[in-house]
């Protein structure tokens, strides 16, 4: 393998580390605040963000990314730094 392709592969594999990741932080600060739920059900992953369905896939992983390309294209930053009223 030449070195053009090795670094094009690291630098694939390190910019998929990053999307996960900020995936993963957005997840994880939704349902630390009670704004996401999921539900598996016979037609697959059923996701809600806000009281909002937003995706239904046939994976869990497929399902939380969906929700949140959905929620970002509908209201870009909306998710961010909210909090949940007591």
């Amino acid at each position: 393998m030449d070195s053009n392709t090795t670094r094009t592969r690291k630098e694939a594999a390190a910019n998929a580390n990053a999307e996960d990741a900020a995936l993963w932080r957005w997840f994880s600060d939704l349902y630390d605040q009670g704004f996401i739920r999921w539900r598996k059900t016979d037609s697959g992953w059923l996701v809600s963000v806000n009281h909002r369905h937003v995706a239904t896939t046939v994976t869990f992983d497929e399902g939380i990314r969906e929700a949140k390309a959905r929620t970002q294209a509908i209201e870009p930053g909306a998710n961010k730094n909210r909090r949940k009223t007591p």
